[in-house]
């Protein structure tokens, strides 16, 4: 089974500003056993990327961005190999 191990955070419930990239990081997981690692890459890279610039984060990480548009973000670089 690949999921993150978090609580349920019921003070943020409904608030779309959970982060997502503990959820998105397990499937990167999941596609590594699998054996596709290329696809596992990307969506290490572009979490990794994201990071990095620091712009595009949930509150919990010093942000202001909501769960979508981080995942929207992850989504994007992945799409464009890492071109914002």
């Amino acid at each position: 089974m690949f999921e993150p191990t978090h609580g349920s955070a019921p003070d943020i419930a409904g608030k779309g500003i959970a982060n997502p990239m503990a959820q998105i990081l397990t499937t990167s997981m999941m596609l590594r056993h699998l054996g596709l690692d290329i696809a596992s890459q990307q969506i290490d890279d572009a979490v990794l990327q994201l990071l990095d610039e620091g712009e595009t984060l949930t509150p919990d990480l010093g942000g202001t961005s909501s769960t979508e548009s981080v995942g929207e973000a992850i989504r994007y670089l992945i799409k464009n190999n890492g071109s914002i």
